[in-house]
């Protein structure tokens, strides 16, 4: 293998290993919570007997589910916005050739 790519393997290798040995899990044992675990302890905090106007239609059986559904929504974004600039440089790149041609 050429140096460079060592260099690089080493990099990726470090990269990788380098969050899960500096990341530690909260003291309490309950994990990584997110914003709206954090609002809604907050609301209950300040506003004891607030009832929410909305409630969801269905809500995922487990944590594990609704991080799929979110990485999935992510996913087929990220594919979107992908599929869309891909298709107007290759339009853009048409029109030019059709231009000098």
């Amino acid at each position: 293998m050429k140096r460079t790519d060592v260099i690089l393997l080493l990099v990726a290798v470090v990269l990788i290993v380098l969050p899960l040995v500096l990341v530690k899990a909260p003291a309490d044992g309950s994990g990584f919570g997110g914003a709206d675990g954090q609002a809604q302890s907050l609301i209950t905090k300040i506003a004891p007997g607030f009832k929410p106007i909305f409630r969801p239609i269905w809500t995922p059986p487990s944590s594990e589910i609704s991080t799929l559904i979110f990485s999935l929504q992510a996913a087929m974004g990220c594919g979107f916005l992908g599929y869309y600039v891909g298709l107007r440089v290759g339009k853009r790149r048409a029109s030019e050739e059709s231009k000098e041609a």
